[in-house]
């Protein structure tokens, strides 16, 4: 048995038509295919692109911890009054109130030694200036009594 290869020149033409056609199918798929990895890579970076729902993995150990502002003014005058205001962030919660020194004291002291210590010294400013002055208006009285006293008799 044997096999003819020869092709005359009317098949060399037709094969060679058809042979451009043939790599040309056979890119067709290949391009075929690089259009399909393309979709197939814009929808992987459109899935990407979308936030994923939940946690990020990564994310736990930089949270961030919410602060609260808060400020309390606590004013005192040498006469032993003191007053307290609050205030959150930029809202007044309560302005004016009226605080016994003691309840003052006590809370510095509960609060910081270093507090404590200068606002213990104001409060004794003021009751030594208390003191004085009580005195003052006892010696006032007791003249007013003899004033009282000068008339009766």
């Amino acid at each position: 048995m044997s096999l003819d290869t020869s092709t005359t020149p009317d098949e060399q033409v037709n094969s060679a038509a058809e042979t451009p056609a043939q790599p040309a199918q056979a890119e067709q798929p290949a391009q075929n295919g690089a259009e399909n990895n393309t979709e197939s890579e814009s929808s992987e970076s459109a899935e990407e692109s979308k936030p994923k729902r939940g946690r990020p993995k990564g994310a736990t150990a930089a949270r961030k911890t919410r602060t609260v502002e808060l400020t309390l003014t606590v004013t005192g005058t040498a006469d032993g009054e003191w007053q307290a205001e609050l205030k959150h962030g930029s809202k007044w919660v309560a302005r004016g109130l009226g605080i016994p020194a003691a309840a003052v004291s006590r809370a510095a002291k509960e609060l910081h030694e270093e507090l404590s210590a200068p606002i213990d010294e104001v409060i004794n400013a003021a009751k030594e200036q208390q003191q004085a002055k009580v005195a003052e208006l006892e010696a006032q009285l007791e003249q007013a009594k003899q004033a009282l006293a000068e008339l009766e008799s």
